[in-house]
């Protein structure tokens, strides 16, 4: 792969990681007339926590305990999507979703960029926890 590639995916992970944040606190600050796209940014960024999620999978096992902490954060990630499609934030859900994409970040094998993008998307999670939060 060559380095012009690896430095526009590098800078594409970050301009979709600063346009998510931007988006989440405009949605934050200016909610939405009804209850229907209450939480579309933040689905958005659940779905890009998930692509990312999958992205850097490739190189897991088949099985084994890092392709288990991939399928844990998928799976609390689905589940505070579920919730939000209803309308409902779900703070402990989204705070096991954050511990399990955490855990990929410091026990998995991943590729620089792929570090990179999941820590964006940390931090991004985890700014929209505090600003919906109690």
């Amino acid at each position: 792969m060559s380095s012009q590639l690896l430095t526009r995916r590098a800078f594409q992970s970050r301009l979709a990681a600063w346009t998510t944040l931007f988006s989440t606190s405009f949605l934050v600050e200016h909610p939405a007339h009804g209850q229907e796209g209450l939480y579309t940014n933040a689905r958005s960024l659940v779905g890009r926590v998930q692509d990312d999620l999958r992205r850097a999978a490739r190189l897991a096992r088949k099985g084994g305990k890092e392709r288990e902490r991939y399928d844990n954060a998928q799976r609390h990630l689905s589940e505070f999507d579920r919730q939000l499609s209803k309308n409902k934030f779900d703070k402990d859900k989204l705070d096991t979703a954050i511990d399990d994409v955490k855990n990929v970040v410091e026990n998995n094998t991943l590729s620089p960029q792929d570090r990179d993008a999941l820590n964006a998307d940390l931090r991004d999670l985890r700014d929209m926890r505090s600003r919906r939060g109690a």
